[in-house]
């Protein structure tokens, strides 16, 4: 599948840049982008959440009247999750949320998202540009120009470059990555994705090893 090569302008350069079908032209596999997201959105939380049962509420070690003769209910601590001031009955308590995913999935996922943004339209491979110094100015000039502006964009670049990341770091929707280190879940995430030229092969190496 052949690809135009855009300037930062948003005007087309006349080269085109052929992905292989292999990568690009497969059909997604919706559900293991699903378990990919997933996976990576559940990573993402503390589970550190936490409550106090009967047993862990302070006090509470004495009964608070005899068995019987009162004419009222026996009890035996006033920390009964049925009493106020009580523990709390099956709380939340802290654990992990990792959903484990084979390698085979994962590498799958990665590929269907890929596969699904070049399908869809919202793949551009543009030329390189760098900044002298973080310039948001000039990072939303070239998404107006490429018209992707109105929309969440990824930047793939061949390496992590400090300048350009803050220069979209205040852009809002506007995320930039090395491209070799670009998860299912951003792909899946971003409506458009610009992918410098110089950056082709690295994700493409990714794509097919992993």
């Amino acid at each position: 599948m052949k690809f135009p090569i855009y300037k930062i302008s948003g005007e087309l350069t006349g080269e085109e840049i052929e992905l292989p079908d292999d990568i690009v032209g497969i059909e997604p596999h919706r559900h293991a982008m699903y378990l990919a997201v997933k996976r990576q959105r559940a990573r993402a939380r503390q589970g550190t959440h936490a409550s106090k049962s009967r047993s862990m509420v302070r006090g509470g070690g004495r009964k608070p009247w005899r068995q019987k003769g009162r004419g009222v209910a026996r009890a035996g601590t006033i920390r009964s999750p049925i009493w106020r001031g009580g523990g709390t009955i099956f709380g939340p308590q802290p654990h992990p949320y990792d959903v484990k995913l084979s390698i085979k999935v994962l590498r799958l996922a990665r590929r269907s998202a890929f596969a699904a943004r070049a399908q869809d339209g919202g793949l551009r491979i543009v030329e390189d540009f760098k900044f002298d110094q973080p310039k948001a100015k000039e990072m939303n000039n070239i998404l107006k120009g490429l018209k992707v502006d109105r929309s969440p964009v990824l930047v793939l670049l061949p390496d992590y470059d400090n300048t350009l990341h803050l220069s979209a770091r205040n852009i809002p929707h506007c995320c930039v990555q090395k491209s070799s280190a670009v998860s299912t879940y951003e792909l899946v995430r971003h409506r458009n994705v610009l992918l410098q030229k110089s950056a082709v092969e690295s994700i493409l190496e990714v794509l097919k090893n992993g």
